[in-house]
């Protein structure tokens, strides 16, 4: 049986899909880092050194939003597209875990 067809991803700049895809692949690495989600410091270290470079490219892609004259975030279509790429799960990772019972 196949999965169900995702919604179909919202017309976007090139620029905008620069800054979702560099957003989400932050939001990866933030995950990998988190101290309470970890399990090791190595893997830590590496999503780290990776954050370099990828926030480089969001603060890119953000640039070139601002130069082409993109003045404006459409919250609304952008939310649409970081939930079809699955913005939710991989976001989550970010913050803290439920805390357990005493």
């Amino acid at each position: 049986m196949l999965p169900p067809e995702l919604p179909p991803l919202p017309a976007l700049t090139r620029a905008e899909g620069a800054l979702v895809d560099g957003y989400l692949e932050v939001a990866d690495l933030l995950g990998r880092i988190n101290p309470a989600r970890g399990s090791d410091t190595y893997a830590g270290l590496r999503a780290a050194q990776a954050l370099v470079g990828k926030a480089a490219a969001l603060r890119d892609a953000l640039a070139l939003m601002h130069e082409r004259g993109e003045s404006r975030l459409y919250a609304t279509t952008l939310e649409r597209a970081l939930r079809v790429l699955d913005g939710e799960r991989r976001t989550d990772r970010v913050t803290l875990p439920p805390a357990s019972a005493p």
